[in-house]
């Protein structure tokens, strides 16, 4: 079908809605206005160029991404929370000619385009500012007839560099015409039921892959895609029951501060048009799953994946309540766990995770890591660990590089965090190494507490004395500290190297 189908079957139709402020779009004003940026950046640049896009939610957003692929461009969404020479080390590392801006990020914006010069055209999604023209004054002299051809572009994510500089994903043309599904697009309408009945929710920065992607199939099969300017967790109720939302996607931070609401708050609010929420992104600890199936009912859906597209798998609720814990299994190539040789170990046995199938890509500019995530069998490997049943449903234990090894003992932070995780007293946790002179590494738990004036010296030893019932001693923290606030990214991931910037000052 695609998005300028839709512009003729149901132009009138909101494709997007902004719930925090009713800003609609419908799908011929999308249509329309995706065409006409197609053509201003066509005129400024070649196939295969890229476009960066350093914008809040709202409808320009996937204008411009919907105008990239249309043209055979390749749009960089650029993290906005990250400081303007982070953000201009992704513009210029990915080559990109086009920076488009929203004017509230005016500071960041003015500062890439200082330290880019590459740079051959700069837009305000908004007023114009500094040597940002208004979008709407520069798309005014373009026509809304698409170009003569359409050829299909793609986005270039950048990996989050939680555990370092992030790498631009660069993936090859598929040569194809814009308006045939891709391959995620047909996942989206066979296995998640995506239609033109769709409504489709998602509370994420669109700078992610999973929003943007989610947000731009919904729109590709007919459905509306309303996504609010940020999370908040009554909101999110709110606007399940308004918009009567069939399809949700979420982390599993938001799980927890919806399930913090009092009750009544919670009770308040008719969720029943949910077909599906899904989950991804963070482990969920089982609780707060459990949890969540017993409030909106079976549901809560959740899938493993990447940006670098290494491996998908996906499991239902019934059979998760089969396999609690699990993220499911393998909709794709084979999963392989293996040591540290590179051998495969048995089910049951914890090791490096690796898939079968993964189309080639490369990080751009980087070869020695693109030569890292693939091995000799041309196996992709994300850097997670886990280990699979006898059935084939795959267990995350934690990342390869959040591993503490204390004494010759490899002990994973995320069994840690899922225990403390339970106590009532914890809002959020990490658990990281720190230096120990006699074992290397240490335990340490960092703990953001519910109740900021009790945390102290007697909650740490509460906590670590609440290990203790439930793990092995070796894998209790020994120690406790407290922060306001942990380093979280929107979609939920830790970025434990700012934790461990504090205890290992050349971390990072």
């Amino acid at each position: 079908m695609s998005l300028k189908k839709f512009a003729e079957l149901q132009p009138d139709k909101a494709a997007y809605i902004d719930p925090d402020d009713g800003r609609t779009m419908t799908f011929g004003e999308m249509n329309a206005r995706s065409i006409r940026l197609s053509r201003l950046l066509r005129g400024h640049m070649g196939l295969g160029d890229r476009v960066a896009l350093l914008m809040d939610n709202g409808p320009t957003y996937p204008v411009c991404s919907w105008a990239t692929r249309r043209s055979g461009l390749r749009a960089v969404p650029v993290n906005w929370h990250l400081g303007a020479d982070e953000a201009a080390y992704i513009a210029e590392n990915s080559d990109a000619k086009a920076l488009i801006a929203s004017p509230r990020l005016r500071e960041i914006a003015e500062a890439i385009a200082a330290r880019v010069p590459a740079l051959r055209l700069l837009l305000s999604d908004g007023d114009s500012f500094g040597d940002f023209q208004s979008l709407e004054a520069a798309l005014a002299d373009h026509p809304a007839e698409p170009l003569a051809e359409e050829p299909e572009g793609s986005m270039m994510f950048y990996s989050s560099g939680t555990t370092g500089q992030p790498k631009g994903i660069l993936r090859a043309l598929s040569g194809g015409l814009f308006g045939e599904p891709i391959a995620f697009e047909h996942m989206m309408a066979r296995l998640f039921g995506f239609d033109a009945e769709t409504r489709y929710f998602a509370p994420a920065p669109l700078y992610h892959a999973a929003p943007l992607g989610w947000c731009a199939g919904c729109q590709f099969w007919g459905g509306t895609a309303v996504i609010p300017t940020r999370f908040d967790a009554e909101a999110t109720l709110r606007y399940i029951e308004k918009y009567r939302i069939t399809h949700a996607q979420f982390v599993p931070t938001h799980f927890v501060r919806m399930l913090q609401l009092p009750k009544s708050v919670r009770e308040k609010y008719d969720t029943s048009s949910l077909k599906m929420a899904i989950h991804a992104a963070a482990p969920c600890p089982i609780d707060v799953k459990e949890q969540m199936l017993e409030w909106w009912g079976p549901v809560i859906y959740e899938y493993y994946g990447q940006s670098e597209g290494a491996g998908f798998t996906w499991v239902t609720p019934q059979e998760w309540l089969r396999h609690k814990g699990t993220v499911g299994r393998s909709m794709g190539g084979a999963i392989h766990i293996l040591d540290e040789n590179g051998r495969d170990l048995p089910p049951g046995e914890a090791g490096l995770i690796a898939f079968e199938g993964t189309t080639r890509f490369e990080y751009h500019k980087a070869d020695g890591k693109t030569a890292e995530f693939f091995d000799e069998r041309g196996l992709s490997r994300p850097g997670d660990i886990g280990w699979v049943d006898e059935e084939g449903y795959l267990f995350l234990t934690d990342r390869a590089s959040h591993m503490i090894i204390s004494g010759g003992v490899n002990i994973y932070p995320q069994e840690v965090e899922a225990v403390l995780q339970r106590h009532p007293a914890v809002r959020d946790v990490a658990v990281i190494g720190v230096p120990d002179a006699e074992f290397g590494e240490q335990v340490k738990a960092v703990v953001e507490a519910v109740d900021a004036g009790g945390a102290g010296p007697d909650l740490g030893a509460e906590l670590m004395a609440f290990c203790r019932e439930h793990l092995a001693g070796f894998k209790c923290p020994r120690s406790v500290d407290f922060v306001a606030e942990l380093p979280r990214l929107p979609t939920g991931k830790l970025l434990k190297r700012e934790l461990r910037k504090t205890y290992w000052p050349k971390a990072g």
